[in-house]
């Protein structure tokens, strides 16, 4: 059904240097690692470049139990100066791209934790043990995320999954949990592979 990418540092992390610290910043998202790249690692790594204000030198993913499977991402930022600004400027890149409610950073000095994030976060997860075979036998997973993704067209997107050992999440984004559930309610109640499924506010 789903191919799962490797969990884990990037093996290419650089070591922190004597004129950078180190920043993490914790996103409240659950994403596959290659996703984690392409949403929020290698587009902050751009613009920390080209502003000449450090670079991302890694990322992990915490890995959580069934039925969740993902329980945050971080990524590892070498910055040239631990200013307002530069702090600024990564929590505002890090909300453009998507980062949800409850993400923050945290650093290498005694500087607090600061908190970011304004995308919210719905996990609809499917029986996988309890419908019909006929109905295991005759549907794509693949296809209903699909259609979910034109429900939640204009409101939010799909950037996640787990597949556990009785449920297979699915992990969408957006402004709004509440729109987003109005948005899927009936199709969900339609698909014969979403019945017995749940929604979770997950940000």
């Amino acid at each position: 059904m789903f191919k799962f990418g490797l969990f884990g540092k990037n093996t290419d992390a650089k070591a922190e240097t004597n004129d950078q610290q180190i920043v993490i910043a914790q996103l409240n998202a659950r994403v596959q690692p290659m996703d984690r790249g392409d949403y929020f690692e290698d587009p902050l790594d751009e613009v920390l470049r080209s502003a000449d204000l450090g670079e991302v030198t890694g990322g992990g993913t915490q890995l959580a139990g069934d039925p969740d499977g993902i329980a945050y991402c971080d990524l590892e930022i070498a910055i040239n100066d631990e200013t307002d600004a530069t702090i600024l400027k990564i929590t505002r890149t890090l909300e453009e791209l998507g980062a949800p409610k409850g993400s923050f950073l945290k650093f290498s000095s005694d500087r607090a934790d600061v908190p970011f994030g304004q995308a919210e976060g719905m996990g609809i997860f499917l029986n996988g043990t309890d419908l019909p075979d006929e109905v295991y036998a005759n549907s794509d997973v693949n296809e209903t995320i699909g259609h979910l993704e034109k429900l939640l067209e204009s409101i939010g997107s799909f950037r996640g999954y787990w597949e556990g050992s009785s449920e297979t999440a699915l992990y969408f984004y957006g402004g709004d949990f509440e729109l987003m559930k109005k948005a899927a309610a009936q199709f969900l109640e339609e698909d014969p592979l979403c019945a017995k499924s749940r929604i979770v506010q997950i940000a």
